[in-house]
């Protein structure tokens, strides 16, 4: 379990500093303000947004041993991740569009 905890504190902790960075040189670059860097702030946004949903609590059951989650913290868990997701495929969706039209035109 202690293997199981470590594994998970080390891939989101990469995760929190590679999308970290990401919003910091967006949010820093003055010549990043373009839509393709704003998409990109966005979807390093809900993709922090998805990892702090599930992670966190998936840590602590491993942590304590345990695998139960009430009814409520499930919904809400599953409302927020699934709003995440949707919101970075939507964005992802966005930006493929965007590439499309300035490829073509």
């Amino acid at each position: 379990q202690l293997l199981h905890f470590c594994l998970l504190l080390g891939i989101s902790l990469a995760a929190l500093l590679g999308n970290g960075l990401i919003i910091s040189a967006v949010a820093c670059g003055h010549h990043l303000h373009t839509p393709m860097f704003f998409f990109l702030l966005n979807l390093a946004l809900s993709d922090l947004g998805s990892i702090c949903t599930t992670v966190p609590k998936a840590m602590h059951n491993s942590l304590r041993d345990t695998s139960t989650i009430s009814y409520s913290a499930c919904a809400a868990q599953l409302f927020f991740f699934l709003f995440f997701i949707t919101a970075g495929y939507s964005l992802l969706t966005i930006m493929c569009y965007d590439r499309y039209v300035s490829i073509c035109k």
